[in-house]
């Protein structure tokens, strides 16, 4: 890997290189670094190529030049920087970029979107409200100790929680489990100190179904699991995990059989036909709000450092073959609705894409090196 000082030399530049390069050197390349990213490209102990990866060297100097909630997690994720160092890099979320931007859209009660629906913007409208913003800023790295953050975590929660031990708005009794999922995520992140908490886990567990997913239309009589639930409620249960000191064994055991749902799938294949169950699932996308595609899958095999299985090795194949030439992957699509800002444009090279694309890779040619 990029060794700690020559990560934080490439940092130290990389904005106004990367980001905008001057024309000189858009026409002519840059010499490349002799060292390369272990795990992404080759392993060195041995002459095998890992995954016909492109060269990365110049998209971590890319990378870098990005927002701070980019360049903090690519400083930890695949450069190996010093723990000062991605500290130092995470912290400019709430004063610098997206994670600001979103943070001045708050109002004086806690909340995104207030009086725009009928839940008080809680979670409507779409993307606007208090539950998508936070889902956001959990995923830009904001520290879990922000005040604002933890504030819209209270309402969160006293609004939220019904008497099922589930999360809903604007319903009086009844949860709704994708959004007891992505609630639980936010709130478990930003490290709520709340025995309310237990009491959502063991609802979730409960809701668990025979075949080891969730699905937020059980109550309707669906018996078979939805991967929209299904990541949603795991990206809650291991944050949870993260924080927890109790029924550790159970939460894992949940996600096991959660994975396992998904593996029988192959992430996005019929377990009875092997046809695709919805084209959606194969496109890359960020945010990913409350759905689900095979990126964002793979990003959570990888955050619990699942156990490598060949029903993977399809989803890694896509996630490789989409690889740019120039080393970068794109934003593939974006669900329509309210924003307070773009983030990254349709079709063009994306970070969020790049970033979570290299890192899951880097796993999985981790795994692989293990194993052989």
């Amino acid at each position: 890997m990029l060794g700690t000082r020559a990560a934080e030399r490439v940092h130290l530049d990389a904005r106004a290189r990367a980001a905008n390069p001057p024309r000189a050197a858009r026409r002519r390349p840059a010499a490349r670094p002799r060292k390369r990213v272990v795990g992404l490209m080759q392993d060195r102990r041995s002459s095998k190529p890992s995954t016909g990866l492109k060269p990365v060297d110049g998209v971590l100097q890319w990378l870098l030049g990005g927002d701070p909630a980019i360049r903090w997690q690519t400083l930890r994720d695949l450069v190996g920087a010093s723990a000062r160092a991605v500290e130092q890099e995470r912290s400019k979320v709430a004063s610098d970029g997206w994670g600001v931007r979103l943070l001045a859209e708050q109002d004086a009660e806690g909340t995104w979107a207030g009086g725009r629906s009928s839940d008080g913007g809680l979670y409507s409208p779409k993307w606007t409200s208090t539950t998508y913003t936070m889902l956001l800023l959990r995923d830009l790295g904001l520290e879990a100790t922000n005040r604002p953050a933890r504030k819209a975590c209270r309402l969160l929660l006293d609004r939220g929680l019904q008497r099922d031990g589930g999360i809903n708005y604007g319903w009086r009794g009844r949860s709704e489990t994708c959004i007891t999922g992505m609630v639980l995520s936010i709130l478990a992140y930003f490290r709520c100190d709340d025995p309310r908490l237990d009491t959502i886990a063991m609802h979730l567990l409960e809701a668990q179904m025979a075949d080891g997913g969730w699905n937020c239309r059980r109550p309707a009589g669906a018996t078979h699991a939805s991967m929209h639930t299904t990541i949603s409620v795991l990206e809650g249960l291991r944050l949870l995990e993260l924080h927890c000191t109790r029924d550790v064994d159970a939460l894992r055991a949940a996600q096991r059989r959660g994975r396992e749902f998904l593996l029988v799938h192959r992430l996005f294949r019929s377990h009875r036909t092997g046809s695709i169950i919805k084209s959606d699932f194969t496109r890359f996308v960020f945010p990913p709000r409350w759905h689900y595609d095979i990126l964002r899958a793979l990003d959570y095999f990888q955050a619990v450092d699942a156990p490598r299985d060949p029903r993977l090795a399809e989803a890694i194949d896509m996630v490789t073959t989409r690889q740019r030439e120039d080393g970068r992957w794109s934003l593939q699509y974006s669900y329509k609705g309210k924003t307070y800002f773009q983030l990254e444009r349709i079709g063009m090279p994306s970070r969020w894409n790049t970033l979570r694309a290299l890192r899951v890779l880097k796993w999985w040619n981790r795994a692989e090196t293990a194993g052989e």
